[in-house]
Order: C-alpha cells, then structure tokens, then sequence
C-alpha cells in the first residue's frame, strides 16, 4: 500500500471530521444525514492515519509530493 495522501490533503480530513463531529454534537445534523456524514467522518480520519485512500487509487490521484532524488 503506497501513501498517496499529502500533508495538506490530511489535515482537511481531519479538519472536515472534526466539523461533522461537532455539527451532531450540537444537534445541528441529525437523522440519516447524521449517520452518512458520521461514516464519512470515519473514513476520512482512518485514511488520514493510514496515509492511504483507496478511491485516490481508483483514479491515479495522489496529493503526496514527490521527493527528488539527487
């Protein structure tokens, strides 16, 4: 499993999670749409912590820069 995830792309997941957490938290989400913005908070943080997003290989995008080897 190669990282296909950059730093920036990381924190964004995280950051959306957090928001979505919050949003229930406060009652402002709730019902269906709570639950699919939960699972999609999930996943966001898992493949944060993973550095890897499945769908980023389905499509050959990858947020992580390129080290050049000199």
């Amino acid at each position: 499993m190669k990282s296909n995830l950059g730093t920036t792309d990381r924190v964004l997941r995280v950051l959306v999670a957090v928001v979505i957490a919050v949003l229930y938290g406060t009652g402002v989400i709730s019902g269906i749409l709570a639950i699919v913005l939960s699972i999609l908070a999930v996943v966001f943080v898992l493949t944060s912590a993973i550095n890897f997003c499945p769908l980023y290989t389905v499509f050959g995008i990858s947020t992580r820069k390129v080290k050049k080897n000199d």
